[in-house]
């Protein structure tokens, strides 16, 4: 059965090609719902959220219950049933959503690589999927709305990325209606305002160019009561000066290829631009949606600011790298990568020196104390576009400093955890890869026909490796270079819970040493954070009040460390508020306590001093 569910308008769903009506408004709020969060559960009290309004009424199981029935019949099996929860499956290809945001991720890349012909291609195929406003029909005032008020920012950016490209390969007059037009319904884009300023100037009409601007600065005055901002400011100046950078020169000569200048185009006393990112990943057919969320967040409004979290192995800074390709046209003053490696030791003065010495201050002239690095770094950086990526952070505090004070400069924060206290930015954690993706993954690397022929086994494999990327990724590497082997054959080694880290490791890839920086980052805080993961390796679902009795602590105590460990995504709490281990790391948990001479089951019987917390 092939499906096609359609949120970007009118919410539509298609079975094998035939145009099907999914029923009343709260059966397709349903659909929607699930689709939007296809391949993972989504719980009944949540689903009934999505779909009504106010407080749900008290028979709202049981209506969701009978839309449920209603779409299977539909849909068939790929709506599963789960414990108190539903799960809708669909490939990528199956949902607009899904489409659009893969289509404006390919789009980025290509005009950060300098290919505006593409990028208007594919920016133009990503903005064909909207038939309207996203999730048109649907009731307002759930908790749908935050993800449609999210879609249709996404199709807004895309719409200017796209005038980037046109205004790149030189299309200047053909854009001016367009611009207009999206002016029109959306007065207080000043990155579009900006578009339409530099369109009329390459046109040859300075004076209608200027005029745009006094246009501009009255509807955000009107409307707002600001000034426009420091960008759309130096645009004018610039056009005022009738800089030359501003003119458009055919491709293949030397240009600024940014739309709007947004910092004086002469370098700064010390100023480096650095080009300091990772290779862009080729392998990459997983977490497109996320990596479209991480864009989303680095050409919002200010603070321009985003933490990617999840899992050790869950593709964390894999993503951030290619999040950063895709945007890095829009940074034209450099972008800094900077590992922290996970080490706690880093201080926020430390991580603040080697961004500085980045952007060109010589190391004898980096100030000894934090506060002045960090007013240094903040007068280098105001208002220019320059992107910073931070990967391996333990604490807010490594990072505080790099938040972006006004418009310009963007961060990436990657993080096992949630960094809560850092207020104002945008955080995407990464969830285990569902298994559409997850096989496509190790399609890509092994080969589809090896799956095709041996799909118990696959599963099997899928299983395995329980969402974790890394895994997926060496679990490939595994299959390929053993290209005559059967699937089941490494499901047969990896079955043995003894061996399954050895083999899950692959030339410089392993699960087992991604497992101790992420669990030593979270013993190094708490200890007895360390003895829970054993405690729960020995025995899942162990109670807070038996746990507390057998550390010697308090249910407080025990509920503050369990906390620390789900914060880290190393353990998870289950409907009925008892918390478990992932495979993995419940096989290197069960490895600490045996590196340490210790059973398992020992360890959990010990008594915890809690002097020691």
């Amino acid at each position: 059965m092939e499906l096609q569910i359609r949120l970007l308008g009118t919410v539509e769903l298609c079975v094998d090609g035939e145009t099907v009506t999914p029923g009343a408004a709260k059966r397709r709020a349903v659909l929607a719902g699930l689709a939007i969060e296809a391949n993972h559960s989504v719980s009944l009290p949540r689903l009934a959220r999505m779909v009504w309004s106010d407080h749900p009424p008290t028979s709202a199981t049981a209506n969701l219950r009978t839309h449920a029935a209603g779409l299977r019949r539909t849909v068939g099996d790929r709506l599963v049933a789960r414990p108190q929860a539903y799960e809708l499956r669909l490939a990528p290809h199956e949902l607009d959503v899904t489409e659009f945001q893969r289509l404006a991720a390919q789009g980025r890349s290509l005009l950060a690589s300098a290919d505006p012909a593409g990028a208007i291609e594919t920016l133009s195929s990503a903005l064909a999927w909207w038939r309207g406003p996203s999730g048109d029909g649907l009731p307002r005032g759930t908790a749908l709305d935050n993800r449609w008020a999210a879609l249709d920012e996404q199709r807004l950016q895309v719409f200017e990325e796209l005038a980037e490209a046109r205004l790149a390969a030189g299309e200047h007059a053909h854009l001016l209606p367009d611009l207009r037009a999206h002016l029109a319904t959306h007065p207080l884009r000043e990155r579009a305002w900006g578009h339409l300023m530099l369109a009329l100037y390459r046109c040859g009409d300075v004076p209608a160019a200027l005029t745009v601007y006094r246009d501009a600065r009255a509807v955000l005055d009107e409307q707002l009561g600001l000034e426009p901002g420091a960008e759309l400011a130096r645009l004018h100046r610039s056009m005022l000066d009738r800089a030359p950078e501003l003119s458009y020169v055919e491709p293949g000569s030397a240009i600024v290829t940014a739309s709007v200048p947004v910092a004086d185009l002469r370098p700064a006393v010390g100023w480096a631009v650095p080009r300091e990112l990772p290779a862009d990943p080729l392998t990459y057919v997983a977490r497109t949606g996320e990596t479209a969320d991480v864009v989303a967040a680095l050409t919002a409004e200010t603070p321009a600011a985003v933490v990617v979290t999840g899992a050790p192995g869950s593709g964390k800074t894999t993503l951030a790298v290619r999040a950063g390709h895709a945007v890095s046209a829009l940074f034209p003053d450099g972008q800094v990568f900077v590992d922290l490696g996970y080490r706690t030791s880093v201080t926020a003065g430390e991580v603040l020196a080697r961004v500085l010495r980045a952007l060109g201050v010589p190391a004898a002239d980096v100030p000894e104390k934090t506060d002045e690095r960090a007013g240094w770094f903040r007068s280098l950086v105001a208002g220019r576009r320059l992107l910073l990526v931070v990967d391996g952070v333990t604490r807010a505090a490594q990072v505080r400093p790099l938040l972006p004070a006004g418009p310009g400069p963007a961060l990436i924060t990657v993080a096992q955890r949630h960094l809560g206290s850092l207020d104002g930015v945008r955080r995407v954690a990464l969830r285990p890869v569902g298994g559409a993706q997850a096989r496509n993954l190790l399609a890509t690397l092994a080969g589809p026909e090896r799956l095709a022929a041996e799909p118990a086994a696959t599963a099997d494999l899928l299983r395995i490796c329980g969402g974790s990327l890394l895994a997926l990724r060496i679990a490939g590497a595994r299959l390929g270079r053993r290209s005559g082997a059967p699937v089941s054959t490494l499901v047969a080694e990896l079955g043995d819970g003894r061996a399954r880290l050895d083999l899950l490791a692959y030339e410089d890839l392993s699960v087992r040493a991604s497992l101790a920086t992420g669990v030593a980052v979270v013993r190094s805080d708490d200890e007895l954070a360390g003895r829970m993961l054993e405690l729960l390796a020995a025995r899942p679902g162990t109670p807070v009040h038996t746990a507390a009795d057998q550390l010697g602590v308090s249910p407080q105590r025990v509920h503050r460390a369990l906390d620390d460990l789900v914060d880290a995504h190393l353990a998870q709490r289950d409907r009925h508020g008892a918390y478990r281990l992932p495979t993995l790391v419940s096989d290197y948990a069960a490895e600490l306590a045996a590196v340490g001479h210790v059973s398992v089951r020992e360890a959990a019987e010990q008594r915890f001093d809690p002097r020691a917390a």
